[in-house]
């Protein structure tokens, strides 16, 4: 059975960035459904149960592709910060999680930014290996089935 969306996959996966392991780990997910990184769809896509596959995904089709914008009070910021375009930050979340922001425009009073995951402009190497590709949709209910019919024999 070939990957294509809605299947449900299961992948053994190895993901590095500048020769950092960053995963390795056995996933599952549904084909199409958004939940990996888009370029590793696109390489799952067509294949199939035992399939192996190395190579290296361009930063765009990573971590590069969504970049929310937020504007943040300049009193946010330390006093000798340089807030100049294309200046990127490292702060804590509200939830203590690592957040990567760059600045787009500043001023006294305001920062425009927008969040940037920290692998965003980083190539990612791949090592895959396809598990597993199953339908998740149920078999037909009994009398469904195409050429069968359950009516009650008259003889």
């Amino acid at each position: 059975m070939k990957i294509d969306d809605g299947m449900r996959v299961r992948i053994k996966i190895k993901l590095s960035a500048d020769g950092d392991v960053i995963e390795d780990s056995v996933a599952e997910y549904f084909q199409g459904s958004g939940t990996i990184l888009p370029g590793l769809e696109k390489v799952l896509a067509g294949l199939e149960e035992g399939a192996k596959e190395v190579g290296t995904l361009a930063s765009a089709d990573a971590f590069g592709a969504l970049k929310p914008q937020k504007t943040i009070a300049r009193a946010e910021f330390p006093k000798e910060a340089k807030l100049e375009a294309g200046e990127t930050f490292a702060a804590k979340g509200p939830d203590g999680t690592d957040v990567t922001f760059r600045v787009l425009e500043a001023d006294d009073e305001k920062v425009q930014v927008e969040l940037v995951h920290p692998l965003a402009d980083k190539d990612l190497d791949y090592e895959l290996e396809v598990l597993s590709v199953t339908d998740p949709k149920p078999p037909p209910l009994p009398g469904e089935a195409v050429g069968v019919d359950l009516e009650e024999s008259t003889d």
